[in-house]
């Protein structure tokens, strides 16, 4: 396994607040503790929600001290009252944008980064990983293992999702390269991770999302310099198939609705920036049909379905630095034919 590095920090505290939908659509605010507050993910986990997200001084460090920490809240899968549950931190390494999934033994795995700051200045990352196995029973943070004459220093994994067979995949994108390279590695354990191919698509790609339809791998991905891409593929996940879509991403993930179709969320660039949500079919066209109250500097959204509702939690700093917020969307909104908002 990987080498062992870290210090975990347990929180417990009373309830943040009780939260209460006002509508059947709606989005509600439950952490503004921190000056900067970003980079969400959402997950169901024994029967309980979970919501990670980087808390920090800015959106990077800017001095000593300022490095980001991993904060986890703990709700009722009705995401209306949220504990806090655990922090990870490291001393002098900026811990960022957390991914969860749940390995197929059934523990919680967090997927996140570990950069070094000099000043402002990034001058070196690696990628990490913890599990818990109930309650805040953390195991101590491993650095991930990339088996690959591919790997570069300042590669980042960014999610990883995983097959029927107990297979986890992700894509690690490489902002080193110019332009950016885009690798799907595979996993068993979530700490070691082998090349499977480099993934052809214009730009300069970087997050991506995996999900899958059955054994067909779906990858939705983020383009620094153009509109985002989404690609197809079926076992052994080598030849790949790929269409433009028809907006910019940023931080996009995906969830399959129970009719198959792609629910996304992501942001939405132009005159104004928000945090959106809709359909996005097989071709890559996405059709919006909603936005949550938001702004500034805003997206990277997890989603969760529960029951006939999708839960998606964000970042925005419409209402002054930014915060972590959960929004609620009937399914019914997403039946075929229904109009954008």
């Amino acid at each position: 396994m990987g080498r062992r590095i870290f210090t975990l920090l347990i929180v417990w505290s009373a309830s943040l607040g009780g939260m209460r939908w006002a509508a059947a659509e709606d989005s509600q605010k439950i952490w503004d503790a921190a000056p900067h507050s970003a980079f969400t993910d959402l997950i169901v986990w024994k029967g309980k929600l979970y919501c990670a997200f980087r808390v920090g001084n800015g959106h990077v460090p800017q001095k000593a001290g300022d490095e980001g920490r991993i904060r986890i809240l703990v709700s009722n899968e009705d995401g209306q009252d949220w504990n806090e549950w655990v922090v990870l931190e490291e001393p002098g390494i900026d811990l960022r944008d957390p991914k969860m999934s749940i390995h197929p033994d059934g523990r919680l795995m967090v997927l996140f980064a570990g950069s070094k700051y000099e000043g402002s200045r990034l001058v070196g990352r690696d990628c990490r990983v913890t599990f818990a196995d109930g309650d805040a029973n953390f195991e101590d943070q491993q650095v991930i293992q990339f088996d690959s004459s591919l790997a570069g220093p300042v590669d980042w994994l960014w999610r990883v999702s995983w097959a029927e067979d107990g297979t986890g995949y992700g894509v690690v994108y490489q902002p080193d390269k110019k332009p950016t390279a885009a690798q799907l590695v595979k996993t068993r354990n979530g700490v070691q991770y082998e090349w499977v191919t480099t993934l052809v698509v214009p730009g300069n790609p970087n997050e991506s999302t995996i999900r899958f339809r059955g054994d067909q791998m779906w990858i939705v991905v983020r383009n620094e310099s153009r509109v985002g891409s989404l690609g197809h593929s079926k076992p052994p996940y080598t030849q790949w198939n790929w269409n433009d879509v028809n907006v910019r991403l940023g931080g996009p993930d995906m969830e399959r609705l129970p009719d198959g179709r792609w629910l996304m969320s992501t942001r939405e660039y132009g005159a104004t920036t928000k945090t959106v949500y809709g359909i996005l079919d097989d071709t890559g066209k996405f059709k919006k049909m909603g936005a949550f109250p938001s702004g500034g500097d805003t997206s990277y959204p997890g989603i969760v379905l529960i029951g006939d509702h999708a839960l998606i939690s964000y970042y925005s700093s419409h209402e002054g630095p930014t915060a972590i917020y959960l929004g609620k969307v009937p399914l019914r909104d997403f039946v075929p034919g229904k109009t954008s908002n």
